[in-house]
């Protein structure tokens, strides 16, 4: 019984790093490729590879084996440091540092006045 547990908690681990290598590899496909060329983070084509790879990988083995390790290794990277860079460069980073939630494209909205 404990073995079947273990068993499970490996399969929820498989499908976490399978989750992760296919949110990244979804994430650089629709990113543009000058904004990794601007942030310094290789380029798109190297991270959709790495990131294919790893999602290939992770389904086809165990995650205790060494292949795995390395691509949970890799989707980590492409996540914590390469997709804020790339989205702060491609201004995807959400609201926009000194604006204010009432303006508009051309200023502020002042209600008319």
């Amino acid at each position: 019984m404990l073995m079947l547990g273990f068993a499970g908690f490996l399969g929820l681990l498989k499908i976490l790093l399978m989750g992760l290598a296919a949110f990244g590899l979804a994430d650089a496909a629709f990113r543009r490729e000058d904004a990794f060329r601007a942030a310094g983070k290789q380029n798109k084509v190297f991270w959709l590879i790495i990131l294919g790879i790893t999602l290939v990988v992770s389904y086809l083995f165990s995650v205790l084996a060494m292949l795995p390790i390395a691509g949970a290794v890799a989707s980590i990277v492409y996540l914590v440091d390469v997709r804020p860079a790339v989205k702060q460069i491609s201004g995807g980073g959400g609201r926009r540092s000194g604006g204010s939630s009432s303006d508009g494209p051309y200023g502020p909205y002042n209600g008319g006045r």
